[in-house]
């Protein structure tokens, strides 16, 4: 059902980057968009550009599928529904853990703030719950759209974000808040709680 992940995307965007920004904006005057950071490295820049090419992939999935340029996989209405209970979890889930970042919610990296490190909420579960709130929503998408590109596009979001959060977001965490870090990182998982704990 090509259409639930097109509305599904729409309603994702909005509130994870529209709603949030502006929610950021009032609360601080600024959006909280960092973006690439003059300097980035090789990986960084490939996981940023990944990243938007995940998100455009969800979005010309059900597209591409009605234009005829893509395949749906598996043709199966509760999988689309799944799809959307998991697009709706997603969307729900990131807004909430990037509610509970505050002031500190960035998109992107900036290496000279010092921002809190945030540990309440779904911090407490996992140490990047607004990614694993991210993945969710794709995978969500892709079973909705479940052609090629709507399959990859999940895939290609773990990679990005599996990227830029060992070369990127942990190396300034623990090089801005030492111990505290470490310590953090030591007790909650990367994505899943439990996994990824730094030794």
């Amino acid at each position: 059902m090509p259409g639930i992940a097109l509305i599904g995307w729409i309603v994702y965007v909005g509130i994870a980057f529209g709603l949030r920004t502006w929610m950021q904006i009032r609360a601080t005057g600024e959006s909280g968009f960092v973006g690439l950071r003059r300097g980035a490295g090789m990986l960084e820049r490939f996981a940023g550009v990944l990243m938007v090419l995940a998100f455009l992939a969800s979005l010309f999935a059900p597209i591409a599928v009605w234009l005829g340029l893509d395949v749906i996989v598996v043709e199966s209405a509760p999988l689309a529904l799944t799809g959307g209970a998991l697009i709706a979890l997603g969307t729900a889930a990131t807004l909430h853990a990037q509610i509970a970042m505050r002031d500190s919610w960035r998109i992107g990296v900036d290496p000279g703030a010092r921002t809190e490190l945030v540990v309440r909420g779904p911090f407490r579960l996992v140490r990047n719950p607004i990614f694993t709130a991210m993945i969710l929503a794709s995978l969500g998408l892709g079973l909705a759209c479940p052609s090629v590109l709507g399959l990859l596009a999940p895939i290609a979001l773990l990679v990005a974000l599996e990227i830029q959060v060992r070369v990127v977001e942990e190396p300034y965490l623990a090089r801005v808040h030492g111990e505290a870090y470490r310590a953090y990182a030591r007790r909650v998982g990367r994505f899943v709680p439990g996994l990824g704990r730094l030794a």
